[in-house]
């Protein structure tokens, strides 16, 4: 596994700096003028191998979510729900709002609403009684929803949602927005 390896390595890494720097402490004897090349060396390393670790605890976080089956999804609406007790949004995806137009976040029209419900439904059609793999992991939004990918038997069901009419690509890249919300009054 990789991140095993990863990790192994950096403790190795981090345990021959510890020795490398007792080792400069016992033949310098606090000669602390003579160790200033070895002591900036020492906090280089330490840094760097620091940004290595924390990488490697992303990467593994990331995937260990990625490789989760799930067989109940619940749909909030037509872009976010729930995979057991896990909260998550679609990636790059906007649904029509099905909450209240007096609602902070609600729909901006009935329309709106009218076409939040009809979102939900196909996708409640189509990933009901099925399996539900994470694709890909982006990480929690402000919400503390996982930001996903999903595949449903192989298929997107985000991508079968935007064929059908029902979803609209919203692309973000490091959740900041790419483009304009879709305006769903319009359609």
């Amino acid at each position: 596994m990789p991140y095993t390896t990863n990790r192994g390595l950096l403790k190795t890494l981090c345990f021959e700096l510890c020795s490398l720097w007792l080792a400069f402490l016992h033949i310098f004897k606090g000669n602390f003028i003579a160790m200033k090349p070895a002591l900036l060396t020492f906090v280089v390393l330490t840094t760097i191998l620091s940004a290595c670790s924390a990488s490697a605890v992303d990467e593994k976080d990331s995937t260990t979510a990625a490789m989760q089956s799930y067989n109940s999804i619940y749909w909030s609406d037509g872009d976010s729900g729930k995979l057991g007790d896990m909260r998550f949004r679609l990636a790059n995806i906007d649904a029509p709002e099905t909450g209240s137009m007096k609602q902070r976040g609600g729909a901006k029209c009935e329309h709106e609403r009218e076409l939040g419900y009809e979102a939900k439904a196909f996708l409640v059609r189509i990933t009901k009684d099925k399996s539900v793999e994470i694709v890909r992991d982006y990480g929690e939004d402000r919400y503390g929803r996982l930001v996903v990918d999903l595949s449903v038997n192989g298929a997107d069901p985000a991508q079968a949602a935007i064929k059908a009419g029902h979803l609209a690509s919203w692309p973000h890249r490091k959740g900041r927005k790419l483009a304009l919300k879709p305006d769903w009054c319009a359609r």
